[in-house]
């Protein structure tokens, strides 16, 4: 079952490996790669009740110079339905895209949402994998989840 330290492996300083589809939802698959860094840090200290001494959440701020932008996830858990809400926002659009909305089984999480792509409406889906080196990958789909594009990966190591 989801809890408060599902992401407790992200926590701490990454150096980040993206690895980004060129053109997304054409049949592409020309990818290009970009280094990152990641700073990870729980949010929202949990002083009473059942939860006490956990946290809410957690805030990842990712510079990534090359590309000319810094992003920013918000991670929120949910005790109630026992999932998280993952939300991003970046210095590139300044606004806060639609959360996607899952949770963990076995070190694995699955994570879905609603967002457009290029005037398209798309389900997006985040696949995190734990860790020592973790990976998160997002993927696309046109058909409701018939089929998906993979389009980004982020390949996680300790700095």
């Amino acid at each position: 079952m989801s809890g408060f330290d599902d992401f407790d492996f992200l926590i701490g300083e990454w150096k980040i490996t993206n690895a980004f589809l060129k053109e997304r939802l054409v049949g592409s698959t020309d990818w290009e790669t970009f280094p990152a860094t990641s700073k990870v840090e729980k949010v929202m200290p949990i002083p009473e009740g059942a939860f006490a001494g956990g946290h809410g959440g957690n805030l990842d701020t990712m510079f990534v110079p090359s590309r000319g932008f810094t992003g920013m996830t918000l991670r929120l858990f949910d005790p109630q339905a026992g999932q998280w809400s993952i939300y991003w926002s970046d210095t590139k659009s300044f606004r806060l895209f639609p959360p996607t909305i899952g949770r963990f089984e076995n070190g694995r999480g699955e994570f879905f949402g609603d967002d457009v792509e290029g005037g398209v409406p798309v389900r997006v889906r985040f696949d995190w994998t734990a860790g020592e080196r973790p990976v998160w990958e997002q993927s696309f789909s046109t058909d409701d989840g018939k089929s998906w594009e993979k389009n980004w990966v982020m390949r996680f190591e300790r700095t």
